[in-house]
């Protein structure tokens, strides 16, 4: 047996000229290599093209059913969670101002904590709510 076989040693070693070819063989694989690139960039090209098609034809579906059902098309809310990728549980970061009121609160006796609490949620509802209506 010949040790460590190289499959490409047989089929190199066959062809007519010899070891000449390394040249003519890098700039082969170099042309290989970018119609390789031009194809996976013309597939992923297609791709996008096929994902806006079935995604416009989507919309056009779930449009109907909201003019069907008289339904209002939501905002998008998404842009908002995506602003704080850096907070893995994607809630508010507490201002100097909420940890001064937290810190206070816990001082207080509980029906002051339970007022101011309340107090507090209510104003939060009242700023999201008034952050999701638009007036026109």
């Amino acid at each position: 047996m010949m040790g460590m076989f190289n499959p490409m040693s047989a089929v190199t070693s066959n062809l007519p000229g010899g070891g000449d070819e390394d040249e003519g063989d890098k700039e082969k694989e170099a042309e290989q290599e970018r119609l390789r690139q031009e194809a996976i960039a013309e597939a992923e090209e297609r791709r996008k093209d096929k994902h806006n098609k079935m995604e416009a034809e989507r919309e056009g579906m779930r449009q109907g059913i909201r003019d069907k059902y008289n339904i209002k098309k939501k905002e998008e809310a998404q842009p908002e969670m995506m602003m704080e990728p850096d907070n893995p549980l994607m809630r508010k970061k507490k201002t100097p101002e909420e940890l001064a009121a937290e810190a206070e609160a816990a001082e207080q006796d509980d029906f002051t904590k339970l007022k101011n609490t309340i107090e507090t949620q209510i104003s939060e509802v009242k700023s999201q709510i008034e952050g999701k209506c638009v007036v026109q």
